[in-house]
């Protein structure tokens, strides 16, 4: 029984058949790993811009100490950096997935 359940070629596949079969499985995949690459891309560009976004302009007061007589002890002076707009600041830079608009010239 056993050696005829090895013999038995019924429902076979036929290495045709495998080959299409992951052809079309490896079509899908690379059309998936690219919308996957895609969508990443975007959350990465919105990502840069919130980061751009941020506002790092800073403030630090000074302080000071006296002697009885009015000479400083001890002076630290104030600090200020103010945040200007750079390039991609404020959603200038779009990263995005687009196919190729114009063909490329011939080298020379």
């Amino acid at each position: 029984m056993l050696n005829k359940l090895w013999n038995d070629e019924v429902g076979a596949i036929l290495s045709a058949e495998i080959v299409l079969v992951g052809t079309i499985l490896v079509l899908g995949m690379l059309v998936g790993l690219v919308e996957l690459q895609c969508s990443i891309v975007d959350e990465l560009n919105d990502l840069g811009e919130a980061f751009g976004a941020l506002n790092q302009s800073y403030t630090i007061a000074g302080s000071a100490s006296f002697k009885p007589d009015g000479t400083p002890k001890a002076i630290a002076y104030g600090s200020h950096f103010f945040d200007t707009i750079d390039s991609c600041d404020g959603n200038e830079c779009a990263i995005v997935c687009v196919a190729p608009t114009c063909a490329e010239a011939p080298k020379n």
